[in-house]
């Protein structure tokens, strides 16, 4: 084959693009010491290195297929516009995913108050930027702050994202706080809807699982990043046979490509069913793409492109191509589309 073939770009639907300088470094021995390692890099991003360090990694999601990106970001108001502005800079479809964070973290991820946080949603939206609520996690929200984030995305029909049910440890200090699990939390405080993504996941149990399905939220599963931080796996079989919809997003940015994500997500389906063909091709790039971007509230993306002379496409027959694509190439088999 030669040539190229138009495909729907790839979304990723949860990216930290500061972690990207994470690669190599701060692994720690668990997620607990890994992420006092990414705390430290996180206080030292200020706005000028942001803009800067997030154009690279925009253009590098881009030469990977990645045409959209929503960005998980909390690092402060004056550094969300400047990551607005890197996405534009790179040319990549772009979502705030702007984060509450009440408790825990550092002093500079914090708002001092609910309204506070309500006011930067405010302001970032005026500025034309499109954003989706996104309190951090049910650690670093609580309840108050859970129900009036919860209020305020429903009455102005934005998203929300959030993480959850990533490590036992969350789980235990949730049950002790509320007496309950985090989606179940998220249940009780108005925070699930079909506008709500839940991140991760991976420890989530049947009945937390059932919650989704009746609410009609998703999950946004970030394999390669779950994989590296001993998050588990997503029981890919049990969300699928509720009808839950699943998104993928490059999270800590350790590795960025697409199809290593759709690719992981269908080996986990496998090794934990002992069947081929869990998830369907087809389904795997609706996953990688419109899922995603109805996880973002995006109408349109940009396309990406399949260089169809890589030499990992070499002798397989055109018929083949997606299941190829999926099984077997990496993200330097996409070439971005002129604009």
């Amino acid at each position: 084959m030669t040539g190229t073939r138009l495909l729907p770009g790839f979304v990723n639907s949860h990216s930290h693009a500061f972690q990207r300088a994470l690669r190599g470094r701060a692994a720690g021995t668990d997620f607990w010491t890994w992420r006092d390692g990414m705390l430290e890099e996180a206080d030292r991003a200020e706005p000028d290195s942001v803009r800067s360090f997030y154009v690279e990694v925009y253009r590098e999601m881009l030469a990977a297929g990645y045409t959209a990106v929503g960005e998980f970001h909390y690092l402060g108001a004056d550094e969300a516009f400047a990551a607005a502005k890197a996405a534009e800079e790179a040319g990549i479809a772009f979502v705030l995913l702007h984060v509450a964070y009440e408790r825990g973290g550092l002093d500079r991820m914090r708002q001092g108050s609910v309204s506070a946080y309500l006011e930067e949603i405010e302001a970032l939206r005026a500025a034309g930027i499109a954003v989706g609520v996104a309190p951090h996690s049910v650690r670093a929200c609580s309840r108050a702050w859970l129900e009036e984030i919860g209020r305020y995305a429903d009455s102005d029909g934005l998203v929300l994202h959030i993480h959850a049910d990533e490590q036992p440890r969350e789980i235990e200090e949730c049950l002790a706080e509320h007496g309950c699990r985090p989606i179940e939390l998220l249940a009780d405080t108005g925070c699930l809807t079909r506008r709500t993504t839940i991140v991760h996941a991976t420890h989530a149990n049947e009945a937390e699982l059932d919650l989704l399905a009746q609410a009609g939220s998703r999950i946004c599963a970030c394999p390669t990043t779950e994989m590296d931080l001993g998050d588990g796996f997503l029981p890919v079989e049990a969300v699928r046979s509720r009808g839950i919809p699943i998104c993928i997003g490059s999270d800590s940015n350790m590795r960025i490509d697409p199809l290593e994500e759709l690719r992981e997500l269908e080996g986990i389906a496998r090794r934990s069913t002992g069947r081929r063909n869990v998830v369907s091709t087809s389904e795997l790039l609706e996953i990688g793409s419109t899922e995603g971007a109805r996880a973002l509230q995006l109408d349109a993306w940009p396309q990406t492109s399949v260089d169809l002379g890589h030499r990992s496409l070499a002798g397989v027959p055109a018929e083949n191509l997606e299941a190829a694509l999926v099984a077997g190439c990496g993200a330097d088999v996409l070439v971005p589309v002129a604009s």
